[in-house]
């Protein structure tokens, strides 16, 4: 898929969760005979996913309905329950609102400043900042 550039296959995460954490954790993993203690939450159901090279996506929905963590899957700082996940190309992942940005700094800090994070020259860095300028208006 040459012209893919993130290709989820039957992705999904799930998660255990203890009504008692670290008592029924020990329980389930000690205690014979083994008894499942959690109940599973499916925090990305199985999803298909293909996104081309210069397309733009939206992701919608509400709390908890796992957008986060699609995102942080994607990213790679999460890995999947099932399925697999594809990236085609170099990915920069901004998970929180500011990362990367020093409210004293002026906007070309901010952005010669979160260049520098991701390694990037200054030559690249100064190539690519009215790029920048002209996304952000």
């Amino acid at each position: 898929m040459l012209d893919s550039a993130i290709v989820l296959d039957n992705v999904s995460k799930s998660y255990a969760v203890y009504t008692k954490q670290l008592v029924d954790r020990l329980k389930e993993t000690f205690v014979l005979p083994r008894r499942q203690r959690h109940v599973l939450f499916e925090a990305v159901k199985p999803l298909n996913l293909d996104i081309k090279k210069g397309e733009t996506v939206g992701i919608l929905g509400h709390n908890g309905a796992g957008k986060s963590t699609l995102l942080k899957l994607i990213a790679g700082v999460k890995q999947p329950t099932g399925g697999s996940i594809e990236v085609n190309g170099q990915l920069v992942a901004l998970l929180e609102l500011g990362a990367g940005f020093n409210p004293e700094f002026t906007g070309l800090e901010n952005i010669r400043f979160y260049c520098s994070l991701l390694g990037m020259t200054h030559e690249k860095t100064e190539a690519i900042i009215p790029a920048v300028l002209d996304f952000a208006e």
